[in-house]
Parts: structure tokens; sequence; C-alpha cells
């Protein structure tokens, strides 16, 4: 509906529905599209919910998703497990694995900017539009310093009401394979990793796709260091196995 549209993008809602929240996708997945919501493109279909834990500190959940070109071929089975863990003065860090696996032989993630994650912030928090400002891991401030340049992590920080700020740090994980990763930044109000902006990626059965990335979701502007602090946290945190150990019992009547 038009109501949702309104919540992303603020310049042009239409044409960049999709901006909403955080969501995973890639641009060109063997020339299929998978960025974008508009008819015609790629969708990521969900198939079923694997497991779900929940504690008092933090809760998660794995689900299995199909990206499925737009005339029904599914080319890649996904695993995802989406962690939201509470940390102090109510901040949040929201941890996202991914395993994507072709269901064929191969498949091919084109040269783009646009995946695997993007971010649409408050657009208070947005440069143009709310005054907020961006900052990543190598010191670098602002849309001309960060756009499509290396980093750790990116910060995306601003006013969420007239007495308060508040800000969100995209946080590439070392183990991901192309890190420290490219980051696609707009003073608009968005800021995204990206896989595959300078080259190709081709993975295949037997050497799937896994990437981890983190939210962190804070209070105030905080200093580098402060971040960084968080950032070096996440870096330390091992990959979960994503996919379930099929039984090896079988059956002792032949």
């Amino acid at each position: 509906g038009r109501s949702l549209t309104r919540m992303g993008h603020p310049q042009d809602p239409d044409g960049h529905s999709h901006h909403n929240s955080v969501w995973i996708a890639h641009n060109d997945v063997n020339g299929v599209n998978f960025w974008e919501d508009r008819r015609g493109t790629g969708r990521i279909i969900h198939q079923k919910i694997e497991r779900y834990s929940d504690g008092a500190d933090a809760a998660s959940i794995s689900s299995i998703n199909a990206w499925t070109s737009n005339a029904g071929a599914v080319l890649l089975t996904e695993h995802r497990r989406i962690t939201l863990q509470s940390l102090a003065n109510g901040e949040l860090m929201l941890i996202i694995d991914l395993l994507l696996e072709p269901k064929g032989e191969e498949v091919t993630f084109g040269k783009t900017p646009f995946g695997l994650i993007g971010v649409r912030m408050a657009k208070t928090i947005g440069v143009y539009d709310g005054g907020g400002t961006i900052r990543n891991s190598e010191g670098a401030v602002d849309e001309p310093n960060i756009f499509w340049k290396q980093a750790r992590w990116v910060d995306y920080s601003g006013p969420i009401t007239p007495a308060a700020s508040e800000g969100i740090t995209l946080m590439d994980h070392p183990a991901n394979p192309n890190h420290p990763t490219f980051f696609h930044v707009r003073r608009d109000g968005w800021m995204g990793s990206s896989l595959t902006l300078n080259q190709p990626m081709t993975v295949t059965r037997t050497e799937p796709l896994r990437v981890r990335y983190g939210l962190y979701v804070h209070r105030g502007i905080l200093g580098l260091p402060e971040i960084e602090v968080k950032w070096k946290e996440f870096a330390r945190t091992p990959l979960p196995a994503l996919v379930q150990p099929r039984s090896t019992s079988q059956s002792a009547a032949h």
C-alpha cells in the first residue's frame, strides 16, 4: 500500500519503495534483479522456520528462503538466522547470518553496488532531511568521503526527536569474503554494503556464500573509539552453523 511506501525513501517513495527498514537482496543474480520490488523482478520467498529461541537477553530465528526468478526458477536456497541482542541502556545488536547455496551447480552475483544488505534510516537522521551525520571506521565523514570506500563499519546517526539523537552502525564481519567491504552510503538516509562493487562473484554448491552482518542500534552520537570497541566484540563472534545436521541413523530393518 501507499502508506507503507511513504515510510521508505523521503524524496522518492514510489521509485524506491524497496527502501524499508533493513533488507537482504542483490541487484544481479544470474541477471535477475532481486533488489527492487517492482513487477518483473525476482522474489525472495519464505519457505519455513527451522529454529526459534527466546532468552532473557537475546532471541533468534532461523528460516529458509528461496530466491526465485520472475519465471519461477529457484536460483538460490537461503538459510537466514536473525539474532536480536539486548544491550545496556536500551541499545540493541541485530546480527544477520546468511548462507546462500545455488540450486544448480553455480550462481553468479553480478558487478553492482546494490547488495547484499540495505538499511533505511529514519527521515530525521538523514543528512538532507534531518541533519544527521555519516562516519566510517577509517575516520572519514559524509557521503563524498565514504561512498564506495572500504571500511569495517559505517555509522549513520542523527536526531530522532528534538531532544535525542540515535544511530545505527552497519558492521561487516571479518569472515565475509570481501572484508573490509565497500559501502554504498547516501546523504538521503540509507546505507548498504556492496558485495560485488568491483567484480562479479560466482558461488557453487561446494563453496556457497556465507556472510555475517551486524547492526548496532545505539543512543547518541558516539565517538569512533566507542563504536570500534563494539565492532571488535562483533568481529570476535564465531560463525554459527546455519544448516541443520542430517541424522545418520538408519533403520535396522532391511
